[in-house]
């Protein structure tokens, strides 16, 4: 998913579902802005919707630029029957590490719907104590 299609994305369906773990950021003082600004425009979505939609597509991007590396081993042909190699760069790992925590994670349990407080557009957010 782009940042683009997640804009759309914004504008037509829901979230996802979460996980019953949390994680507290301090963001700085430029993001903040801007994320408040993204809840001022998509005012059906909280901060923490966003933060967590933001942070999937990078994510993405994030594996998608891995580099692959050609190891040794032939795993299959191309369409020309050229050889591929099995990627032995970071990709592998970081998939496999993935698969291993995410099913950790679905083990743990579902996050119960945290009730969402809509704010009126333009509405500024309210402090933490």
């Amino acid at each position: 998913m782009s940042f683009k299609e997640l804009l759309d994305s914004w504008r037509e369906s829901a979230a996802a579902p979460r996980t019953a773990r949390t994680y507290d950021v301090r963001l700085p003082v430029d993001e903040a802005a801007q994320l408040a600004a993204l809840a001022d425009m998509f005012p059906g979505r909280a901060p923490e919707q966003l933060i967590s939609e933001l942070l999937g597509v990078a994510l993405k991007e994030v594996a998608a630029a891995m580099p692959y590396v050609a190891g040794q081993r032939v795993i299959s042909t191309d369409e020309q029957g050229d050889p591929i190699y099995e990627d032995v760069g970071p990709t592998p790992r970081f998939m496999e590490l993935a698969r291993n925590h995410r099913r950790e994670l679905e083990a743990a349990g579902p996050a119960a719907r945290p009730k969402v407080k809509r704010r009126k557009s333009g509405a500024k957010p309210r402090a933490r104590a």
